[in-house]
């Protein structure tokens, strides 16, 4: 049996998320309170059934990740292109700051998918190489049904429109993914559907 599903879970909170700043590849680490929410959802994440889990090599996807994995016994792969969206001069900046030194570009950025921060990535940069790591687990014949994704925010968003065939016109038009929420996508006839979008639990 080839992959039908797959579940793409948000690392839980940093103590970049916490102060406002914008992370794109810096490592940063997870909070007490980021802890606490990849515990709590670990359970519901678990009903999936989940044969293999992928990470992100930064560590907010990588330990949100082993939460899960130490919890049911499951493989965990690491893989970079799993990686946030490279956010170029505008990593470890606060929103305020970006917009003082680049006014109106962050309204820009999250417009149109195919524009980058200086010296960052576009969405669609993002979405092509994580669509890669799908495009192997398509291929592969390891018998993986159920496959997930920990890793961001950004690349959880761009790889959903992407897997989901939306024109890069409407990417925007995707919501964000809160801190241990996910997205679950099913494959039947060779297309992905969405089952679920920014779910999560609440407590």
């Amino acid at each position: 049996m080839s992959l039908r599903r797959l579940v793409l879970w948000r690392h839980g909170e940093t103590d970049y998320n916490a102060a406002g700043r914008m992370q794109g590849h810096i490592d940063s680490a997870l909070t007490e309170v980021g802890w606490n929410q990849a515990r709590f959802a670990a359970p519901a994440l678990a009903r999936f059934e989940p044969d293999l889990v992928i990470a992100s090599d930064l560590r907010r996807a990588t330990d949100t990740a082993t939460v899960l994995t130490d919890a049911i016994g499951v493989p965990l792969r690491i893989d970079k292109r799993l990686r946030e969206t490279h956010l170029g001069d505008w990593q470890g900046l606060t929103g305020a700051e970006v917009d003082e030194k680049a006014p109106g570009e962050r309204d820009r950025w999250r417009t149109d998918a195919t524009w980058a921060p200086p010296g960052g990535e576009s969405r669609i940069d993002v979405a092509e190489r994580a669509g890669e790591v799908v495009n192997d687990l398509l291929r592969s014949d390891d018998g993986h049904q159920t496959v997930l994704l920990a890793a961001h925010g950004g690349l959880i968003v761009a790889v959903t429109a992407h897997l989901l065939g939306l024109p890069v016109s409407l990417w925007p038009s995707l919501g964000g993914i809160s801190n241990c929420h996910w997205v679950e996508l099913v494959r039947r006839d060779d297309v992905w559907r969405l089952h679920a979008y920014n779910a999560g639990m609440t407590g």
